[in-house]
């Protein structure tokens, strides 16, 4: 057993491990400390196997566009808790992993695992096992949208909500400063207002057939005649399309506008021709469940 404690100390700044494992990575390896640092690396694997049935719904939603303005991304990546959702080394690694979609455009969450990290020799199924034992938790890149063009992102809540929005704008009209505010209001529409469907007709048959028919036997629990309910039934699904759809939808800083007044007003003041392609909203842990246990049932579980 060949180290120092200064030996212990610089495998820690290198690794982020604790002091103690960092110590019994040297003595197993010898006192190697590439082959300690390997240790690790095997152990933060075996810690990720057991920490993978801990729930992970908290996190963030992490979006931005690449250097060149050409591609944006918006990913999710989760945590066990909050609290960890804030730390600067889960921060780093999020982006790296939004980074590394821009670059290398992955198929999906298990091409991008295979895929080597942006900036390093690792994967990021490597990179993510050593923040699983670095940071102690068990960390899960959940999903990722990319899209290519003319795109603009929006993060809400230090990442409680990550939104991109994709435009068809000619480069001259995309490159204005009053095209990026535009934009950004469009995005923040999306967090705000949560759309489900662009427009109207991106509401699928069944989905409008399900909601037509609720909406009728609705008026027609309320004693409408058959040939009133349908008018009724009609008006009602405007109402819904107003809600669900984006460009249908009133905007958010001017209830004057719908959003696609809004767009066309935009468009004409600046000259040219605008139209708004595709959108992702992504809120963290949504659909996921979540842990039902606190921080004093934990404190107990510890000192019993």
């Amino acid at each position: 057993m060949d180290f120092t404690a200064k030996d212990v100390v610089a495998l820690r700044e290198k690794t982020g491990c604790g002091m103690m494992d960092c110590k019994k990575a040297l003595i197993a390896s010898d006192g190697n400390f590439d082959a300690a640092i390997d240790f690790l690396r095997e152990k933060g694997l075996a810690a990720s196997q057991k920490k993978a049935g801990r729930i992970a719904a908290e996190g963030v939603a992490f979006a931005k566009v690449n250097a060149d303005a050409t591609a944006g991304v918006v990913i999710e990546v989760n945590a066990e808790t909050d609290f960890v959702a804030k730390n600067a080394q889960f921060g780093a690694f999020v982006e790296n992993c939004a980074d590394t979609v821009l670059e290398s455009n992955p198929a999906d969450v298990d091409a991008l695992l295979a895929t080597k990290a942006h900036g390093t020799d690792l994967t990021v199924a490597d990179e993510l096992r050593e923040k699983i034992l670095t940071i102690g938790e068990n960390i899960k890149i959940r999903r990722f949208v990319r899209f290519e063009g003319v795109v603009s992102t929006y993060i809400h809540a230090a990442g409680r909500i990550g939104v991109m929005v994709k435009f068809e704008a000619d480069a001259a009209l995309a490159a204005k400063n009053e095209f990026q505010l535009f934009a950004k209001d469009i995005c923040m529409q999306v967090a705000a207002a949560s759309p489900t469907y662009l427009d109207q007709k991106d509401v699928p048959a069944d989905v409008l057939e399900h909601e037509k028919k609720i909406l009728l036997e609705q008026v027609m629990n309320e004693g409408k005649p058959g040939q009133i309910a349908e008018k009724i039934v009609m008006g009602k699904i405007g109402k819904y399309y107003k809600e669900n759809c984006l460009l249908e939808q009133l905007f958010v800083k001017d209830n004057e506008l719908s959003v696609q007044k809004y767009v066309d007003k935009t468009a004409k003041e600046l000259g040219g021709s605008i139209k708004v392609l595709d959108f992702v909203r992504y809120e963290k842990g949504e659909g996921l469940e979540k842990r039902s246990d606190n921080f004093a049932d934990e404190v107990a579980s510890m000192v019993k």
